[in-house]
C-alpha cells in the first residue's frame, strides 16, 4: 500500500545437504580367500527445509528506507518489505525489497533490487507482484530475481496491489483515480472515475475488490474530503460502500478475524477497525506515515506496520485493542 513523498524491507531461506563417503573393495589376496562382500555405500540424504521463524510481537528493525509495504508471504512464511528509498514518483534505481522472519530477523535487506519506488506488495503462483510507478514487477520468491516488468500505460502513481482467487492482479492508481487489472502479462482499465475517491488500499474477497480511498489529493498530498471503505464487485464493478461517512487518507487494507476491516490512515497514523456493517473504532494511535501493513490476526493480532516517516517496521501486539 502505499505513497507520499516520505514513505515502504525483506529476506531468504537455505537448504542444507548431508554427505556420506563411499567404500571400496579390497585388493585381492594371493592366496585364493572366500569372497569378501562389498563396502556398504551411503546416498547423499537432505535436511529438511529451514523452517521460518514463529511470529512475534515487541520487535523493531531499523533502516528500512521509507518501508512502504510489508507483506506475509503464506506460502514461505516470510515477511517482504518494500522500501521506496528516496521520493515515491522519482525512478531513482534506490527503490529495494527486504527479507524478513516474522520475529524481526533480517533474512536479507537487499532480498531484490532494480526497483524504483516500489510500494504494494503481494504474491501468487510462486511470484511476488510489486507496483513500482508506472510498471508492474513480478520477482520469484524462491530466487528474489525479477521475472517480468509490466508496463502499464497511462499510469501515474501506482500503489497497493492485490491478487484475486484466479490469479488476476489489481493494482490501484491514485493520482489517476483508476485501478487496473493484470491478466497473462496484459495490463487494462479495470475501473476509473471520481467515484473511486482515488483509490489506495486494496484486498481482494472472494468476488469483492475492497478499497481503500484516499480522496482527492492536493499538492501535498492532503485532502479536503477523505475517502471510504467500499466494495467494487469484480464482475459487474458495481460499487457499494462499507463507510457511508469519509474515513481517512486510507492506505493499508487487511481483514481482521471479526468478519471485519483492520485499515490505517496514512496522514493521521490512525489504525481504524471497521466492521462490515460500517461502523469504526480507533484501535491505536500512531505518528503520521502509517503505511501499508500485515495484520496476523492467526498468530494472535499482531500488527506489522511500516513508518515511513520513521525508517522502520515494527511489530505490535494488539490483541487488548481489538474487539
Amino acid at each position: 500500500m502505499d505513497i507520499l513523498p516520505f514513505r515502504k524491507f525483506l529476506l531468504t531461506g537455505a537448504f542444507a545437504l548431508a554427505a556420506a563417503a563411499c567404500g571400496g573393495s579390497p585388493e585381492p589376496a594371493q592366496q585364493p580367500q572366500p569372497a569378501q562382500p562389498p563396502a556398504a555405500t551411503t546416498s547423499p540424504s537432505p535436511a529438511p527445509a529451514t523452517q521460518p521463524p514463529a511470529a512475534k510481537a515487541g520487535w523493531t528493525v531499523q533502516d528500512m528506507r521509507t518501508p512502504e509495504s510489508a507483506y506475509l508471504d503464506e506460502a514461505s512464511g516470510y515477511l517482504y518489505v518494500s522500501q521506496i528509498n528516496g521520493n515515491p514518483g522519482e525512478k531513482d534505481g534506490n527503490g529495494r525489497i527486504s527479507k524478513l522472519g516474522l520475529d524481526g530477523s533480517v533474512v536479507s535487506a537487499d532480498w531484490a533490487t532494480g526497483f524504483n519506488a516500489p510500494k504494494g506488495l503481494r504474491s501468487y503462483g510462486g511470484l511476488l507482484w510489486v507496483s513500482d510507478i508506472d510498471e508492474v514487477i513480478s520477482v520469484d520468491i524462491a530466487s528474489g530475481k525479477i521475472v517480468s516488468r509490466i508496463k502499464v500505460d497511462g499510469a501515474k502513481f501506482l500503489n497497493d496491489i492485490a491478487a484475486g482467487p484466479d490469479g488476476t492482479i489489481y493494482v490501484s492508481d491514485m493520482m489517476a483515480s483508476r485501478i487496473y487489472s493484470i491478466r497473462d502479462g496484459k495490463a487494462s482499465v479495470f475501473a476509473e472515475g471520481e467515484q473511486l475517491e482515488y483509490p489506495n488500499g486494496l484486498f481482494v474477497d472472494g468476488e469483492r475488490l475492497i478499497v481503500g480511498g484516499w480522496g482527492k489529493p492536493e499538492a501535498d498530498f492532503s485532502t479536503k474530503v477523505p475517502g471510504r471503505l467500499y466494495w467494487l464487485d469484480v464482475k459487474t464493478k458495481q460499487k457499494t460502500l462499507i463507510t457511508k461517512q469519509p474515513l481517512g487518507n486510507i492506505d493499508g487494507v487487511e481483514q481482521d478475524a471479526r468478519g471485519g476491516f483492520v485499515v490505517t490512515d496514512y496522514l493521521a497514523g490512525k489504525l481504524i477497525q471497521v466492521a462490515e456493517t460500517g461502523e469504526s473504532r480507533l484501535v491505536r494511535q500512531f505518528k503520521p506515515g502509517l503505511a501499508d501493513h500485515t495484520f496476523l490476526y492467526a498468530q494472535g493480532d499482531i500488527l506489522i506496520a511500516p513508518h515511513m516517516n520513521e525508517n522502520i517496521v515494527a511489530a505490535y501486539d494488539i490483541s487488548n485493542e481489538m474487539k
